[in-house]
């Protein structure tokens, strides 16, 4: 084979210069608190797994904890499940929660974002003592986290879940992780806060809420509210719908029956 011809066949087998599309720098937003005081954030250029969005629930449930500070934050250990940005933890950090563990999926660029929007936060302490980021699957075994709880805690007194529902084939472990992860009192409890992007499916989202029951759960709607506008103009169905973030508590519904299982 001639030096032209391996030439022109390795070229068969490369891919053209603009075949993978340039990593997506990474953008900035801010969140303002009830106080008046702004949370800047730090989003990923572009993740399969949704993270470059700052979610409609997480901006709800955010300012849900502040107006509920005292039953919800103060004092208490906070673990937060797909969290994105970070954006309730950081928020019921600078509240005085007494840990807050925020996790998303074990990616690295995921977990270093939110160790930037936790060590950049200027409404924390230098450096921040009751915050921390980690890697974490749904539904695996979750002695990582529990590791952060300070003693004598054994779980968690308040589960944040933010805009997840729509990963339907994902219930399941995130019910198991609330199951492992909750405190075993009568005032723990997990918020849910959720939109039906896609109002076609919103069945598909409750669906979660009857898995809840079935392993032992209360359930309970907290918030309705509907938003200025969709975050996403391009998308079909009902606009209310879209526009409108509902929160759920979840608890035990027998927690002497739970207790009695231990």
């Amino acid at each position: 084979m001639s030096s032209d011809d391996e030439d022109l066949n390795n070229a068969m087998f490369q891919e053209p210069n603009d075949y993978f599309e340039p990593e997506k720098p990474a953008t900035y937003t801010e969140h303002t608190l009830l106080s008046g005081q702004t949370l800047h954030l730090r989003l990923v250029g572009y993740n399969p797994l949704w993270g470059h969005y700052l979610w409609n629930g997480a901006q709800v449930l955010s300012t849900y904890l502040q107006k509920h500070a005292a039953q919800l934050v103060h004092g208490k250990n906070i673990l937060e499940l797909g969290a994105g940005a970070g954006l309730p933890s950081l928020v019921a950090a600078t509240l005085g929660a007494k840990k807050a563990v925020v996790t998303d999926y074990p990616d690295a660029e995921l977990v270093e974002n939110l160790d930037h929007n936790i060590t950049t936060c200027a409404l924390l302490s230098e450096p921040a003592t009751n915050i921390i980021a980690e890697g974490y699957l749904w539904g695996s075994p979750a002695k990582n986290l529990l590791a952060h709880l300070p003693a004598p805690a054994q779980r968690f007194d308040v589960l944040l879940l933010a805009d997840l529902l729509f990963n339907h084939s994902c219930h399941a472990a995130l019910v198991s992780t609330i199951l492992d992860t909750l405190a075993h009192t009568s005032e723990a409890e997990a918020l849910v806060f959720f939109t039906p992007y896609r109002p076609w499916l919103l069945e598909n989202d409750m669906a979660f809420f009857d898995l809840c029951r079935d392993k032992g759960l209360e359930v309970q709607r907290v918030v309705e509210e509907v938003m200025e506008k969709v975050m996403f103009e391009d998308d079909k169905g009902d606009e209310m719908l879209r526009r409108t973030v509902f929160g759920f508590e979840v608890r035990w519904r027998d927690l002497k029956d739970i207790q009695g299982r231990r």
